[in-house]
């Protein structure tokens, strides 16, 4: 087989349709555009979410509140059961709990929850705790630091 008896299959290269040519082509004078009006014209047509006057949908939707999710603090949450990888005594401060990949972000503070049960008497840094985190920690003998 050679270059020169290659054949493209039967319907793959059609003819590009030249608007606007002669008689024969279907779209000559007009350009399949029909006669006068907004979208016969060079740059026609109406701009997204135009309803032809009509009140459009995303101003007759009510748009009600304020969201707070702009100025909210984001923290790394952490659960008690998680902490349960550290040794028994261990002081568990934030870059020990990066270093174990428990921590989503590095530049979150950090909150513990109180999710799951503490086995382990260890002493934990963090920025913020929940009230069950506590109550938890301190029952098991543990101690709490809180950074400013």
């Amino acid at each position: 087989m050679s270059i020169e008896l290659l054949v493209a299959p039967k319907g793959s290269n059609k003819k590009r349709n030249r608007v606007g040519r002669g008689p024969g082509s279907g779209n000559g004078k007009t350009s399949g555009r029909g006669h006068k009006g907004q979208n016969s014209r060079k740059g026609g047509g109406v701009r997204l979410g135009f309803e032809g006057g009509q009140t459009p949908l995303y101003r007759r939707l009510p748009k009600r509140g304020f969201g707070n999710s702009r100025f909210e603090t984001k923290y790394n949450e952490v659960n008690l059961s998680l902490l349960n990888i550290f040794k028994d005594g261990q002081s568990v401060n934030i870059e020990e709990m990066d270093k174990a990949g428990i921590l989503y972000s590095k530049r979150l503070p950090v909150k513990i929850l109180g999710g799951g049960d503490l086995t382990k008497k260890i002493e934990i840094t963090a920025h913020k705790f929940s009230k069950t985190a506590k109550e938890k920690i301190e029952k098991i003998g543990g101690k709490i630091v809180i950074i400013e």
